[in-house]
């Protein structure tokens, strides 16, 4: 089975903040949560999948679009306000990988993504991304892919 390395951030509202000053808007939202970013930070100058994964079951908050639930939330969190969800309520957390399937070792993968975003990740090494797929995929997206992430790279 093909393993990945990756980095992975539970979500907290320190995390959507250095998300937004460090990474900025999201390249791509998606109707089930999913915020992506592809930037040129990795190891090397490779390019990494920034994606912010959904809760299981996940709601738009009302008022809100999917292209930009990331903007409102992170903006409210930035300024002290009352953001239209917490943030925990709507992402499980952070995953940073070569987007492109580059052979990268999980160290300077991770002293990359230091550099990048300013926080240390929760979990860091290889990853089955393929089986967590399957398994989110099984489950008609009711379970945490970032559970799934940080299990697989305790296990």
């Amino acid at each position: 089975m093909p393993r990945t390395a990756t980095c992975v951030w539970t979500t907290s509202a320190a995390l959507v903040e250095a998300i937004d000053g460090r990474l900025g808007d999201p390249l791509d939202s998606y109707v089930n949560g999913s915020q992506t970013w592809l930037l040129d930070n990795g190891p090397g100058g490779i390019t990494l999948e920034w994606r912010l994964h959904p809760v299981a079951g996940y709601q738009r908050p009302a008022g809100t679009g999917t292209y930009d639930v990331f903007a409102r939330v992170a903006q409210a969190v930035v300024a002290g306000h009352t953001p239209p969800a917490a943030p925990q309520a709507l992402w499980d957390g952070l995953e940073a990988f070569p987007a492109y399937e580059d052979e990268v070792e999980p160290a300077p993968l991770r002293a990359a993504v230091v550099e990048a975003l300013g926080i240390e990740p929760d979990g860091w090494g290889m990853v089955d991304h393929d089986a967590i797929g399957d398994e989110w995929e099984r489950s008609g997206g009711r379970v945490s892919i970032v559970e799934a992430l940080l299990r697989d790279l305790a296990g």
